[in-house]
């Protein structure tokens, strides 16, 4: 069963960040793009708690898709925090990424948020375990050519920041880049809440993001290493190019060796 919350906030962080800059209508992905510029990017991202008991399913469907598509599937998992009041506090949610759903669910004229949801390259949703959607999706969206190539050129990890530099091919203007760190995969034994006494999985679990105005095409930039990350932790660095209405127009991402 899919878990909705209904939306309480119009005044949303993520979209304040946007309101600065240009809207941008939504695009119909089957539409031929003339600023298309390199191969595609398939960025999904997963908005899912530990204290949601229909959440497993879709988390384990992420990690398979993963390991299917390890170089054009950029698999993304937000922890939402609006679960937590059942009785286990997700130690990987954050309300910024409730805020980041609510952001989406404003875009998709929703008048509620739920988990699981998947939403495929910020331009459309559907529910997070539903594998035979998520498999057509993908496969409609990798045969369209990104509008944006971007590449990670330097990465240095000290002082508990990760140091990085990139490089954007196409347009640019009125984007914003957003650096996202992801451990690679964690465990816990969830005591409280629905999923009470179950092990758990999750995959390229967010744990840090940042957005950087983009002023040229090429920069530096830096994002903070948070404490729950441990030696152990798998860690990728993922940079996203981002329209002013969220949709996602260039991917990359690079292991950092921490």
């Amino acid at each position: 069963m899919v878990k909705k919350i209904i939306i309480v906030s119009s005044t949303l962080l993520i979209m304040s960040l946007f309101a600065l800059l240009k809207a941008y209508p939504t695009e119909d992905i089957h539409k031929p793009k003339d600023t298309a510029v390199g191969p595609s990017s398939v960025v999904l991202e997963l908005f899912t708690s530990q204290g949601c008991s229909s959440c497993p399913p879709a988390d384990a469907l992420l990690w398979k898709v993963k390991q299917e598509f390890p170089n054009d599937v950029f698999a993304l998992s937000y922890h939402v925090d609006y679960w937590d009041y059942i009785g286990w506090k997700d130690p990987f949610a954050k309300p910024e990424y409730t805020q980041k759903q609510r952001a989406y669910g404003e875009k998709f004229r929703s008048n509620s948020i739920y988990t699981p949801q998947m939403v495929i390259n910020g331009r459309e949703h559907f529910v997070g375990s539903n594998r035979a959607e998520l498999y057509s999706k993908i496969d409609a969206y990798k045969t369209h050519s990104a509008e944006n190539m971007i590449k990670i050129t330097n990465t240095d990890v000290a002082n508990g920041t990760v140091a990085f530099s990139y490089v954007a091919t196409g347009k640019i203007d009125h984007k914003l880049l957003r650096a996202v760190l992801v451990i690679d995969e964690r465990v816990t034994q969830v005591k409280r809440g629905e999923n009470r006494n179950r092990t758990l999985k999750n995959s390229n679990i967010v744990v840090q993001e940042k957005y950087v105005e983009l002023k040229h095409s090429r920069g530096e930039s830096s994002i903070q290493i948070p404490d729950i990350i441990s030696k152990n932790d798998g860690l990728t660095l993922m940079l996203l190019l981002e329209t002013a209405d969220l949709d996602i127009t260039g991917a990359a991402k690079k292991k950092i060796l921490y």
